[in-house]
């Protein structure tokens, strides 16, 4: 029979292999949405009436993630206040009676533990990553980014913890791109795990936007990721890229040498609401799921000259 104490530290290792933190990349200065971005983050952006960043936080918070993490810049201080609590304008609402509104608000704020790194400069993904270092420690976590919110019936983050639950390796989410668009994500070589049925690969190498015709494959990382705290390692290792950039397909890269990666092909339906065309899309399609909005404005599309 092995020792007590030893029994212990492999049951502790077990408990750390679940995932309960989540970053969230914010410090970007959202320039595609400008004027609209000059004086609030791109992240509160509204689909319908929910800002782009609480779809995200709600995800991680469905797949079993207890503990946000906000990486944050300058001028994002109203991802702060939006979920801080609002004791004026909860007063507000409960002396008028708006009881509906104030559960709204109030679940808000009360929906988890949110902390807040600050990135004093804009140095890309893999930056923002490690800017959490010390407040993941040595545990497993995910990071989303918020423009990909994905309508799922299962949470895209839970189902990648499906598979870390089973490989106990990084694992990230990929879609099939087909033709051009290929060359505005990065693309992973990669070999299907047998049995899978065309949703799991295990990851050879990955390319950060390649020519169409120099694309190892049609699978595109898609911005869920659950890393292993191995690639704070990689992230300390790489060199800035172009721009003084780090970037967090460099820092994968380097955790290929270290230990395997999986890729996933997520189910759901996924929206770039970081590309105007593609915010749009998300609001007409979320306003058309809404109970209280899709009937009337389905409607009025129907009535619209196009």
């Amino acid at each position: 029979m092995k020792p007590t104490h030893e029994r212990r530290t492999n049951s502790d290792r077990r408990k750390i292999r679940t995932v309960r933190k989540a970053i969230f990349p914010a410090a970007g200065l959202g320039t595609r949405f400008l004027p609209a971005t000059k004086a609030q983050p791109k992240e509160m952006l509204p689909l319908v009436d929910k800002p782009i960043i609480q779809y995200g936080v709600e995800e991680a918070m469905a797949a079993g993630c207890d503990q946000i993490i906000i990486i944050t810049g300058r001028g994002k201080s109203a991802i702060e206040d939006h979920f801080d609590v609002s004791y004026e304008l909860e007063k507000m609402l409960e002396d008028k009676g708006k009881h509906d509104l104030l559960k709204i608000v109030r679940q808000i704020s009360d929906m988890i533990h949110v902390a807040y790194v600050r990135q004093k400069e804009a140095l890309g993904l893999g930056h923002a990553v490690l800017t959490a270092r010390e407040l993941i420690g040595d545990e497993p976590f995910a990071t989303l980014l918020a423009d990909d919110v994905i309508d799922a019936k299962v949470p895209v983050l839970k189902q990648l913890m499906n598979v870390f639950d089973e490989k106990h390796c990084s694992v990230i989410a990929t879609q099939v791109v087909d033709g051009p668009a290929i060359s505005s994500y990065g693309v992973l070589k990669a070999k299907e795990v047998a049995g899978s049925g065309g949703k799991l690969y295990e990851v050879l190498d990955l390319v950060e936007k390649p020519k169409p015709a120099d694309a190892p494959s049609n699978l595109a990382v898609i911005g869920r990721y659950i890393l292993t705290p191995a690639v704070f390692e990689t992230l300390s290792d790489i060199k800035p890229g172009a721009g003084g950039e780090l970037q967090l397909t460099d820092g994968l890269r380097g955790l290929l040498q270290r230990e395997k990666l999986y890729a996933y092909v997520y189910e759901g339906r996924r929206h770039d609401t970081g590309d105007k065309l593609g915010f749009l899309k998300a609001t007409v399609e979320f306003a058309l799921k809404r109970e209280d909005l899709g009937g009337e404005f389905r409607k009025y599309l129907k009535k619209l000259k196009l």
